[in-house]
């Protein structure tokens, strides 16, 4: 191809981006305003570095890879969650993992994942999943995913590329698992897991403690329909179980839907806001408490959040803690809140753009804000190393035997649990 030719291709390619951002149609390009005429005047600037990048690159760049890598950049500079597909890419996103979704059957790492410092960032474990089991935290960074740098894929294509077949492997490189600059090489075997029922049962050495407190303990792993309906039957049954206080924990529960994140709340509530949801085009949506739905607006409860809540859990704090409804307690949270919309390019590829974001009712935005506790307090994991990890010691032996100590202490709920024995039912 000429190089003129593909000077241009790459500059029609930005116009196209530009004119789905701008709500420009085939007809024509309109001056309505000054944004829309900033914006186009870029175009030149864009162009004389296409210019530069053709003529006196140290080799000649592959068009191709120049195009995609400026789009991706392009949207990826606007949240974590717009992304750029190109036509090969968005037929592997629809398409799941080949014969292993056409039966129903793709496996998980275990792993919530967005997009952080131009990387995939763990934003929560499943418990019991393959990550966890290969150790994996919440923040650790995905360098790469089967050796493939992560900076250069899309959030969609990453997270499909974390599925696969039951008992496949997968590889990651992963930062600041060990502390080390240099990422660790980490190999888990994807599985078939099932997401645990709501947990209503504290820790047998917490509850031993707290047995006379009357708390309603609730731990959600996710916020989907199935689950949003067991936390429901629970708050019903709370009279007949003798529960007169509620901890909600939402530590880690970054999946689900925020219409059952927003029922969840109504729940709690007895009047007021839970969120809002408005964009540049996207008309404003206010969800307001519906008194019909509620079910225990009185009784004292706390919420439990940490840095792995993320989402459909984050709206669910806000609302509770910017209705005063109860204290929240823990880290500040991820940071996520967004609708998307999929625009359909005509060469096949796909933008999948933000287009709108929830608000909490004080009017802050999930995903630029996430939430900040009333009552800070770091995870045992942040405030100390692991004291299994401190008792190595590094001899001959290729497997040292670790020394047995007492589990740590769950200073978050303790604090959470402290702060509901002290309100009056």
């Amino acid at each position: 191809m000429p190089k003129i030719s593909k000077i241009l291709l790459l500059a029609v390619s930005v116009v196209l981006v530009l004119t789905v951002f701008l709500g420009v149609n085939s007809s024509g390009v309109s001056a309505a305003s000054a944004g829309q005429d900033g914006a186009y005047r870029q175009i030149n600037v864009y162009t004389e570095v296409l210019r530069h990048i053709q003529t006196d690159y140290v080799t000649d760049p592959n068009i191709t890879d120049v195009t995609n890598g400026a789009l991706r950049g392009l949207l990826e500079s606007l949240d974590p969650d717009s992304s750029y597909l190109t036509p090969e890419d968005y037929k592997i996103y629809k398409a799941g993992q080949g014969a292993a979704a056409q039966h129903g059957k793709i496996a998980q790492a275990g792993i919530n994942v967005s997009k952080r410092y131009g990387y995939a960032t763990v934003v929560s474990v499943v418990p019991g999943g393959p990550a966890d089991k290969a150790g994996l935290v919440d923040g650790d960074i995905l360098e790469a995913i089967e050796g493939h740098d992560t900076r250069n894929i899309s959030l969609p294509m990453i997270e499909r590329m974390l599925e696969g077949a039951p008992g496949s492997t997968l590889t990651l490189g992963v930062v600041g698992h060990s502390g080390k600059a240099e990422p660790d090489k980490i190999t888990m075997t994807r599985a078939l897991t099932a997401v645990p029922p709501v947990v209503d049962i504290l820790p047998p050495v917490v509850d031993q403690l707290y047995e006379n407190a009357g708390i309603l303990y609730l731990k959600p792993e996710i916020l989907d329909h199935d689950h949003v309906q067991q936390v429901e039957a629970k708050l019903k049954g709370m009279q007949k179980s003798g529960s007169k206080k509620i901890l909600l924990d939402l530590r880690d529960v970054a999946a689900g839907d925020m219409t059952e994140a927003t029922r969840l709340a109504n729940f709690l509530l007895k009047d007021g806001t839970i969120a809002t949801l408005e964009g540049q085009k996207f008309p404003k949506q206010v969800f307001a408490v519906d008194r019909d739905k509620t079910i225990n607006a009185t009784a004292p409860i706390v919420v439990l959040v940490n840095r792995g809540t993320a989402g459909p859990a984050e709206l669910v704090a806000a609302a509770l803690g910017d209705n005063k409804r109860g204290e929240v307690v823990g880290e500040k949270t991820f940071g996520e809140g967004a609708e998307q919309k999929t625009f359909e390019l005509p060469d096949g590829a796909v933008l999948i753009l933000t287009v709108a974001k929830y608000e909490s009712p004080s009017g802050k935005k999930l995903q630029d804000d996430g939430v900040t506790p009333e009552v800070m307090l770091a995870s045992v994991a942040e405030d100390q190393p692991d004291a299994d990890d401190e008792a190595q010691v590094e001899t001959a032996n290729p497997a040292p035997v670790k020394k047995p100590g007492p589990p740590p202490v769950d200073e978050q709920l303790t604090k959470a649990l402290d702060i509901l024995k002290g309100k009056a039912a």
